[in-house]
């Protein structure tokens, strides 16, 4: 399933979260380090909701760029 996933840079890390997984979070130093982390933490946060009977929720958000002038 894909699940959209929000990158951010920082002062001296890259962080990713997954608005449809709240608390799936990952920080590297580069990009392409925390696309790696990420995809990690999702298939780990899945795994932990299944094995405690939750129900894992459909990806609904969604990522829209809006060009303002």
């Amino acid at each position: 399933m894909p699940y959209a996933v929000v990158i951010e840079r920082g002062e001296s890390s890259v962080g990713a979260y997954v608005p449809d997984l709240p608390g799936c979070v990952a920080v590297g130093e580069t990009e392409s380090e925390v696309r790696g982390l990420i995809r990690e933490a999702i298939a780990f946060h899945l795994e932990g909701m299944r094995e405690d009977g939750d129900p894992v929720p459909a990806p609904s958000a969604h990522v829209e760029y809006v060009e303002v002038t």
